[in-house]
């Protein structure tokens, strides 16, 4: 604990390159699953063979994956990217398959409501599945950002910063206390984020907290809910 104390801007650094190797897999996940596990959710022989793929790609090693990414997409093997790159497969994999479940979580009454009052299914999904599935999507989103958090460290064995560059470099020269240094930066950096990301899932869901008897379950109120004030 001294170390980090005595250490402390060191540190700060290196938690800078660990969020932005962390994050922007995230994001990008988030981005390329959002449509795609949309879209392929009623169609049961594509959502079948997508949860296949991304669960294979799931159960790639992530440093096997750190260093065949270099040779696939002509980077060097020191390039910060290779990380984005591996952890943007894994953070889509995860997310392909959370979104249509996510979906599955929307009641049917609901659905079939926003179709009565003439909904299209493009504005369906945007206006009232994918608010209301929310709630399932953020649990799911926390889980993937605190594996890309753990994940980064990784990173350090092949040479890319980040908070594991505490470990490798700690027990490089013996010295515990920077390797128990990093365990705590990562660790607090996991669980901050998941506590973030638990917030906005609370804030994007205001109905989750306001909407009681009858009206929760009430599919007009639901819509409203979901869409917001007019």
């Amino acid at each position: 604990m001294r170390w980090l104390i005595d250490n402390f801007s060191y540190v700060v650094d290196l938690t800078k390159t660990h969020l932005y190797l962390a994050l922007v897999p995230l994001l990008i996940g988030l981005v390329l699953a959002v449509p795609v596990g949309t879209a392929i959710r009623n169609v049961p022989w594509l959502r079948k063979t997508t949860t296949t793929i991304a669960s294979v790609a799931f159960t790639i090693p992530s440093l096997a994956l750190f260093v065949t990414v270099p040779t696939v997409f002509g980077l060097s093997i020191l390039d910060p990217l290779n990380v984005v790159i591996a952890l943007a497969i894994y953070s889509t994999a995860l997310l392909v398959r959370a979104v249509p479940e996510a979906l599955d979580s929307v009641p049917a009454d609901v659905i079939d409501s926003a179709t009565a009052m003439g909904y299209t299914p493009l504005r369906r999904a945007l206006t009232v599945e994918l608010p209301l599935a929310i709630p399932v999507l953020i649990s799911n989103i926390r889980v993937v950002a605190v594996t890309n958090i753990s994940l980064v460290s990784v990173g350090s064995v092949i040479g890319i910063g980040g908070l594991g560059e505490l470990f490798t470099k700690g027990y490089q020269r013996d010295y515990p206390d920077q390797i128990m240094a990093g365990i705590i930066a990562i660790v607090f950096l996991a669980l901050v984020f998941d506590a973030l990301l638990y917030v906005v899932g609370r804030v994007l869901t205001p109905w989750t907290r306001t909407a009681k008897g009858r009206r929760a379950t009430d599919p007009v109120n639901v819509l409203r809910d979901a869409e917001g004030p007019a």
